[in-house]
Formats: structure tokens, sequence, C-alpha cells
């Protein structure tokens, strides 16, 4: 599969083999767990990275990111911001200039972060500019799943709830599953020099 088409449709999209994240997901509530994430993180050259948000129904009204996902070569950990101050954390992942951070529509995800704790983001690499820049037109997770991976990433949860005390199974599955898929498309456009 080193080619990829400029576009795919909604049908060939569905035709394919639904996937989902099956590694290890650490949902991070306590010191201790922070530190075993980050110890792995820091091993890592690039993650894959995402946020959810709670979705807003009303014109005019909107939320701050409350889940960060983190996706490593062998975990991804999920930093539900409601709980605990990660700031220091995550600011010192945002900014490590030696750690690529993938993703897709990144600048707002990051914009969106800086308004509940600040950093200097560095080396961040959003896999839709990239895709755009090899021609691609469809540059969403879902779409560039399918085109580069051949694969169907579902979308059912993205409107739950993410600010809920407890996420559920699924939650959990589908944000580990969009920071997963961006580490993985972060490793196919390198193989196929889009980067």
């Amino acid at each position: 599969m080193n080619e990829f088409r400029r576009t795919i449709s909604r049908g060939d999209v569905n035709e394919l083999p639904i996937r989902r994240y099956e590694g290890e997901v650490r949902l991070i509530e306590t010191p201790e767990d922070i530190e075993r994430a980050m110890a792995d993180i820091r091993q890592e050259s690039v993650v894959g990275l995402d946020t959810e948000t709670r979705p807003a129904f009303r014109k005019g009204e909107s939320h701050l990111p409350c889940l960060v996902q983190v996706a490593t070569a062998r975990a991804v950990y999920l930093f539900p911001l409601q709980r605990m101050d990660y700031s220091r954390p995550l600011a010192e992942l945002l900014s490590e200039p030696l750690i690529v951070k993938a993703g897709v529509s990144l600048a707002h995800d990051l914009r969106q972060l800086k308004l509940v704790f600040p950093f200097e983001p560095a080396c961040v690499v959003d896999l839709g500019d990239a895709a755009r820049h090899g021609g691609v037109s469809q540059s969403g997770v879902r779409n560039l799943a399918a085109n580069f991976l051949g694969f169907r990433i579902p979308k059912g949860n993205r409107t739950s709830n993410w600010a809920a005390r407890h996420l559920s199974p699924a939650q959990i599955t589908y944000a580990a599953t969009d920071a997963w898929a961006c580490r993985e498309l972060f490793l196919r456009f390198k193989e196929l020099g889009l980067l």
C-alpha cells in the first residue's frame, strides 16, 4: 500500500474494516500515574496527540478541553483535565523540541489548551496540513486513517460528555484510538515521504 488516494468516498470508507486501539490505555489519576506516563513519554521521538472537549449545543456556547490523549509505542495515556493539575507534565511534553507531537487540527487544540495552562509548543506536526500539502483534500483523522492505514475509525462517541466524572469504556476506547491513529499516521506519512 505505497500509493494513496487524493480523495476517498464515504462509501469506500464505510467498506473498510473497523479498527480500535487494543493496546494498554492508562487513565492518569494520581501523581504516581503521571510519573509512569512521563517516563514512557520521554522515551519517544514521536507521540500521537489529541484532545476532547465537551460538546456545546447552544449558539455561542463553548467549552475548554476536558481530556488530553498521548499515544506512545507502548500505551495511550488519558489526562482528564478536571481531575487534577497536569499543567507541568503536559507543558513539558508540548514544549519538548525532541519529541514530535503528531495530530490532526492541532493548531485549534493547542490554542484551546493554552487557555487552560501556559506553554510554548515545539515540534508539532499537523497531519491534516501534511496531507493537504501532499495533494490529499480530506484531512480529518477518519478519512486519513481510511486512506493511509486502510481501516475505519468509528466516530460514535465524538459528542459524548467528556467532562463526566467517570469516562465509559466506549469513551476511553474512542479517545485512545484517535491518539493512536495519529501516531500511526505520522509513521506512515514518514514512510511515504509526506513529511
